[in-house]
């Protein structure tokens, strides 16, 4: 018969299924929630711009801007939201389709990871996949990122996924074609995706996190695991090669010395991008992305560092001795698969980023699904304890849900409005200036790439023109035939322009931040 298990305070009982489900549903309306604010940032309005143009031109290989060939990432990102803009029309919500159901596809992977762990061998449930799953979607790094049309939880979707059939592999205890083979094709599948996603970490991290398990696991893997990286590796090749070959067809070099050496190679080893931090850059940036489950993912690593330097034997999950699986005792240890495999997803983002030239904080994205395992790890063994444990992560996860939804409703459009210039182009347009051209002054507006595409001043290498004076504005007026044109330029510029006796310059709007003026010559 199955164990019971314990009903009173102190014992696990189990939350019921009706309470899962509607933190299910509430997870996907949470993260669908809000999805039509303004493009926030540089990337967004680009990326989405890129995106929009491909699908003007119906022409899904060839990434641009403004025209121009833009070979700075992969294509995925742009796929997914060629097909939204399909679905839905061209929007914020539409553009940032794609990487909210990236976000919930992590969680759903962490999940399958939770379910492939052996926790309780004596119980006839296992609630731990749950459990990670809520910390998992309430987590600030993956809550965040999945709302905004860019690429890091576009690579930490295929990466948790390959990883996910990975270790149902490395956990299956029989060799059966179900659980030998389907786990090992997806876990080849992802990683050929990934490639689409953000380009060569897409094979090297997946890659490089097997290696490193295996290392600290102290073991080789199987046969049939060397044999797969033959065909497996042919098969996420195959999946790359729809790009990347078509790509390499049409541009030759010049996309390989773009895309593999400069936004790769030299992005990597110099400082060409402009984003240079310390080395120790992630090492505080990781840990902030678990908010709020912060103190437990510290807990947590402080606990497998007193397991290994205490050389806790391998419990909680399935372990090989000489080839056969075997399930050790009830509670999940620090010494387990599922850990070893969330310190080797750790280590590998967070060493190889932590030596890039170039550190953003979306960088270490892909490694937030290791600090979760760990940290849920930490959570669960203390709700399986205490019942006021349970209500308060719940609670927090509630909070977090709830807050999120009031923020996006209350005090995120109004902090967004200052740094897009949506309602600044959409005011011009009221006024009737719905063709004329864009300028800037004194500024360079990546958010215009959208919202003013197609009609913004730029140079003969596709960037924005930088214009430091009412006589440049002059100039450009004078080279249009006299076309009244409309200029973004910081609040305090806009002196520069309706006190000088050359122009006629008409104030239309401003959003705290940039103003719009219609300018045209005396």
């Amino acid at each position: 018969m199955p164990q019971k298990t314990k009903t009173g305070a102190d014992g696990p009982r189990e939350v019921p299924n009706f309470i899962w489900a509607m933190f299910a549903v509430l997870v996907v309306f949470v993260y669908f929630f809000g999805l039509t604010i303004p493009f926030v940032g540089p990337d967004e309005p680009r990326y989405a711009q890129v995106a929009r143009e491909m699908l003007q031109r119906a022409d899904w290989i060839t990434p641009t801007l403004g025209g121009l060939n833009w070979f700075e990432k992969p294509v995925l990102l742009y796929w997914l939201e060629i097909v939204s803009f399909k679905t839905f029309g061209v929007s914020e919500f539409a553009a940032r389709v794609g990487p909210a159901l990236f976000g919930l596809g992590t969680i759903a992977s962490l999940w399958i990871i939770g379910r492939s762990a052996t926790i309780h061998p004596q119980r006839t449930t296992n609630t731990y996949p749950n459990w990670l799953a809520l910390i998992a979607s309430t987590t600030l790094g993956i809550l965040v990122f999945a709302r905004g049309a860019s690429f890091d939880i576009i690579i930490t979707f295929p990466i948790t996924a390959a990883l996910a059939g990975f270790f149902i592999y490395d956990q299956a205890r029989n060799r059966a074609f179900k659980s030998k083979y389907l786990p090992l094709i997806a876990f080849y599948t992802f990683t050929g995706v990934a490639l689409l996603a953000k380009g060569l970490i897409g094979v090297l991290f997946p890659y490089g996190i097997v290696a490193v398990y295996y290392l600290i696991s102290r073991r080789l893997p199987r046969h049939d695991f060397w044999i797969s990286l033959v065909w497996g590796t042919a098969v996420s090749l195959a999946i790359a090669a729809l790009w990347y070959l078509p790509m390499y067809e049409r541009h030759g070099y010049g996309f390989i010395d773009e895309f593999i050496i400069q936004q790769h190679f030299q992005r990597f080893v110099s400082n060409k991008y402009q984003h240079p931090q310390p080395i120790y850059f992630f090492l505080w940036v990781l840990p902030l992305m678990t908010l709020p489950w912060l103190p437990f993912f510290i807990a947590s690593i402080v606990k497998v560092v007193k397991s290994v330097a205490s050389g806790e034997k391998a419990a909680g999950g399935t372990e090989e001795n000489n080839g056969a699986a075997t399930s050790s005792t009830s509670r999940l240890v620090y010494s387990s698969s599922l850990v070893r495999l969330a310190l080797a997803w750790l280590l590998i983002p967070l060493i190889f980023f932590s030596f890039s030239g170039s550190k953003l904080p979306g960088y270490i994205l892909p490694a937030v699904p290791a600090a979760v395992i760990l940290a849920s790890i930490y959570i669960y063994e203390l709700t399986e304890r205490n019942k006021a444990w349970r209500i308060a992560v719940i609670s927090t996860a509630a909070f977090i849900w709830i807050g999120t939804v009031v923020l996006l409703q209350t005090a995120v459009p109004t902090l967004v409005e200052e740094h897009s210039v949506k309602s600044l182009i959409a005011a011009a347009n009221r006024h009737g200036y719905v063709s004329n051209r864009v300028l800037t002054l004194h500024t360079v507006s990546f958010n215009a790439e959208f919202y003013a595409a197609g009609r913004l001043l730029k140079d003969e290498k596709g960037k924005q023109q930088w214009l430091s004076g009412a006589n440049e504005v002059e100039t450009v007026l004078k080279a249009g035939g006299g076309e009244p044109v409309l200029v973004l330029v910081p609040v305090q510029y806009v002196a520069q322009l309706t006190t000088d006796e050359k122009l006629r310059s008409q104030f239309l709007t401003d959003n705290g931040d940039l103003a719009i003026l219609a300018v045209s010559a005396r």
